[in-house]
Parts: C-alpha cells; structure tokens; sequence
C-alpha cells in the first residue's frame, strides 16, 4: 500500500539560535545564499513572513515547497526546517535510493541552519546572552 499524500523526500529538522528572530530572518535575505544552500534547486519565495521565515516552492531535482519559520524560543529562534517534495526524474527512485536522498537533504538544510546560527550569534560565546537588535550593531 503506498501513501499518495507523504512526500517521498521529507525533512523535518529544528536548530536553535541564540538570536532575535529578526536577525535570524536577516540570514534568509540574500538570494544568493539561497543558491549556495540548495544549488541543485531553483527557488522562488511564496511568501516572506518576515521575522516568521519564508515558504518556497522548489524545482529543478525536485519538485516541491520548502520553509523555514522562525520561532521565538527563551531568548532566542528556533529554525524549524521543512522540505517536502518529489524527485524530478523519470524513473522512481528506489527505497535505497529514497533513504539516501532524504539524508543528503537533511545534511543540506542542517549544513544551512548552522551557517545561519554561526552569522546570526556573531561568534557569541556559550553561556553569554542571545544576541539581539541591540546588540548587533
């Protein structure tokens, strides 16, 4: 029996931030980021939540919608990840082959939500407040 409404490529993934949730929106501005992050996906933004994430819609080797939200947690973001979507090819890919695009896929979001902390915390040390509007000069 297969389920028609679950993506074949599913990820979900969470990272927290010790940063305001508009300094981490900020990560999420430049388009050329976007390209480096997911250089095998063409990316058009659905909607610019601001301070809340971005939804995408994804082509090129897949076909799909993408978000990142952006929730406030304690004193700073958490990065809720998702990439929902198909392969774009002709052929189904196997089981093995599907477990093997769904890890590189999470490897790909969680290579980019670390960037995205490593920039929003600004070299900020453990123990030290998050880093805010403030603060950021």
């Amino acid at each position: 029996m297969m389920l028609s409404s679950v993506s074949s490529i599913h990820v979900a993934d969470d990272t927290f931030v010790a940063a305001s949730p508009d300094l981490v929106a900020r990560q999420f501005q430049d388009r050329a980021d976007w390209s480096r992050w997911w250089p095998d996906l063409s990316v058009t933004v659905q909607e610019n939540r601001g301070d809340k994430g971005v939804r995408w819609r994804v082509g090129d080797s897949l076909d799909g919608t993408m978000e990142v939200w952006l929730e406030p947690v304690l004193d700073g973001t958490m990065i809720h990840y998702f990439l929902h979507a198909e392969p774009a090819r002709q052929t189904p890919l196997t089981f093995p082959e599907l477990a093997q695009a769904n890890r590189a896929w999470r490897v790909t979001g969680r290579a980019m939500a670390f960037e995205v902390k490593f920039r929003a915390e600004q070299g900020r040390r453990p123990g030290e407040p998050a880093v805010s509007s403030a603060t950021s000069g």
